[in-house]
């Protein structure tokens, strides 16, 4: 008994500094904006008064600008899932081959993942640059007029998505890459007796075996799609017109810029609901595809 009190109250110390850093930056936070959003609260003068529930009748009857940021965010969300998530699964699956050179061109894609964020935005605004950039250099050189990518309507959104799906290529393809490493041999020499082709083995062995980190990659590209916000400050600042006004750079705007503090509070508890319901459909809808 006294053997398991020490281990415990040493499990206890272990475990109550990050319990401290949970409480501290994390649930106290969290509790405050909940608090928050029921008040109608001025950053600038710090002044507050109690609304009940109309900063969220606000949001769905009127304001226009929170449909059009949630548009925003689920074109971004949608394009940013599957651009990541194919580029990162298709270089798993060219590396898991073992051609020559792969441990370069790993390590190439893994530089962006290491590069900051900050840095990462600031030399793609430079090389999206409509004159003089060199993504339209490149274009000229093919007989292509580029756009002028980050201050027009239609290709300024592409233009971040792309942006922010090739920055974490290299992390998600090493995450594929330990997945497709862990089949078992057995499995795909046995198809290749039976005369399956590469392609069959690839869709109707590989692809079901690893769907577990399929969809574990999914959810984590899924929910980092919602708290998206340094790319679109740096790259383009929520415009042009609002075309790249995702939600988490609206509730920036309305907090910080506005200094309305509970109704950013309130579009704050909104994009965590559509988070969590998000992630709880994916998670539903698992067991249709993932083969556990």
């Amino acid at each position: 008994m006294k053997r398991g009190r020490r281990e415990a109250l040493t499990a206890y110390l272990f475990l109550t500094p990050q319990a401290i850093g949970f409480v501290l930056f994390v649930l106290i936070p969290l509790i405050s904006v909940v608090i928050m959003s029921f008040t109608d609260t001025d950053l600038l003068t710090n002044e507050s008064k109690p609304v009940g529930w109309d900063n969220y009748v606000e949001i769905f009857t009127g304001d226009p600008a929170f449909w059009q940021s949630l548009a925003v965010t689920g074109i971004f969300a949608l394009g940013l899932v599957v651009i990541n998530v194919g580029l990162s699964l298709a270089l798993a699956l060219a590396l898991n081959r073992r051609p020559r050179g792969a441990g370069f061109f790993l390590t190439l894609a893994f530089l962006a993942v290491v590069t900051s964020q900050a840095a990462w935005a600031i030399v793609w605004r430079f090389l999206l640059q409509g004159e003089g950039g060199a993504v339209n250099g490149l274009l000229d050189l093919i007989g292509l007029a580029g756009p002028n990518w980050l201050h027009e309507a239609q290709p300024s959104l592409a233009a971040v998505t792309v942006v922010a799906a090739l920055k974490t290529v290299g992390l998600k393809a090493v995450i594929f890459l330990a997945a497709l490493r862990n089949i078992p041999p057995g499995v795909i020499e046995a198809a290749r007796l039976d005369g399956a082709s590469e392609g069959r083995i690839t869709r109707h062995i590989v692809l079901p075996m690893i769907s577990p980190t399929t969809l574990v990659v999914i959810v984590i590209t899924l929910i980092g799609s919602f708290q998206v916000f340094d790319y679109v400050q740096l790259m383009t600042h929520g415009g042009p017109s609002h075309a790249t006004s995702v939600l988490a750079f609206y509730i920036y705007e309305q907090g910080f810029e506005l200094f309305r503090s509970g109704y950013a509070s309130a579009l704050a508890i909104v994009l965590f609901g559509l988070t969590l319901v998000l992630v709880a459909i994916q998670w539903w809808a698992r067991k249709k595809w993932v083969h556990e």
